[in-house]
């Protein structure tokens, strides 16, 4: 899905920045109290938290660019052929493939997606792929400096000094975030940031549905991946009678063939996704539509957090 931007006023220059939208509308909702509600009583913490962390981002980091990244599919088959656990825990309804969202936050979704649209902030999501494979194309194509807002350390990976790709993971709201560039990978978890999906890997992340390596958590990870500098190589030394890994060390690797097979493909982010042509990430200084906007403030409420996001994009 792309905007086009036939009444607003485009600005030049600075960065891109790409929105993990699902992470930050989840945080919104948690973040605002459900008693922030529309004049009919429709709970909308969400979208309204949402407007406002945009507007702050706006404003703290001047972005020239700034692409929402959605969601399409949140589980992709792909991945679940893999792995059948990936985010297995989630799935609300099986048949469907739904997945388990709080009843009063999947209703302002379409309003969230509507108000975006409205204002011509682009929004952008494929088919088959998560929003992190989405951010992970725009960020390995982008020729500007690239600030990734997510609360998911999964987009860890795609930290790049050389590139001038960053990720800002936010502690609290969005107005207080951990700018994560390869030094703070590295201060963190002891690995550098190419190293990252391989030590997420053999970690495992219960989270996600991913079972990791018996035995091995975070810090053996990150001191397996660095002595012996990737997945592949660590698997190698564990195939090696005469290694250094322990015994123990070596059976669980050597046991978990079949996970390692498959992880590092469903950890790494795609940088491939086929994007729709026509895609603007230029930040609006103006609404795109005006009148339907004025009409999704009227609707829901919205009035006050609008104002703000209108103030910034000025």
């Amino acid at each position: 899905m792309t905007n086009e931007k036939p009444d607003g006023g485009n600005r030049t220059g600075g960065d891109l920045l790409l929105l993990d939208t699902a992470s930050l509308y989840f945080r919104a909702y948690f973040g605002v109290p459900e008693s922030v509600r529309a004049p009919d009583g429709t709970p909308v913490n969400a979208v309204r938290g949402l407007i406002d962390f945009i507007a702050r981002l706006v404003t703290d980091h001047s972005p020239a660019s700034l692409v929402a990244c959605m969601d399409a599919d949140w589980r992709p088959q792909w991945r679940v052929d893999l792995i059948p656990s990936y985010k297995a825990h989630r799935v609300a309804d099986p048949a469907a493939g739904t997945e388990e969202v709080p009843d009063t936050l999947s209703p302002q979704v379409p309003v969230i997606e509507a108000v975006l649209d409205a204002v011509g902030i682009a929004r952008v999501g494929v088919p088959g792929y998560e929003a992190d494979d989405v951010i992970g194309t725009l960020a390995t194509a982008a020729a500007s400096p690239v600030a990734i807002v997510t609360g998911d350390r999964d987009l860890f990976q795609l930290v790049d000094d050389a590139r001038r790709v960053r990720v800002l993971y936010p502690r609290k709201g969005v107005g207080d975030c951990d700018v994560i560039d390869a030094g703070a990978i590295e201060a963190r978890y002891g690995v550098r940031a190419s190293q990252y999906a391989d030590f997420a890997a053999l970690r495992g992340d219960p989270s996600d549905g991913l079972p990791g390596v018996k035995g091995i958590g975070e810090k053996t990870a990150a001191e397996l991946i660095t002595q012996y500098g990737d997945l592949t190589a660590v698997r190698a030394a564990a195939a090696e009678p005469f290694s250094k890994l322990t015994p123990a060390r070596r059976r669980n690797i050597t046991a978990a063939s079949a996970y390692l097979d498959v992880a590092p493909r469903v950890v790494r982010v795609a940088t491939d996704v086929p994007l729709p042509a026509g895609l603007d990430p230029v930040l609006p200084s103006r609404p795109a539509h005006p009148r339907v906007l004025s009409d999704l403030a009227e609707r829901w409420g919205l009035g006050s957090p609008l104002s703000r996001l209108l103030a910034a994009l000025a």
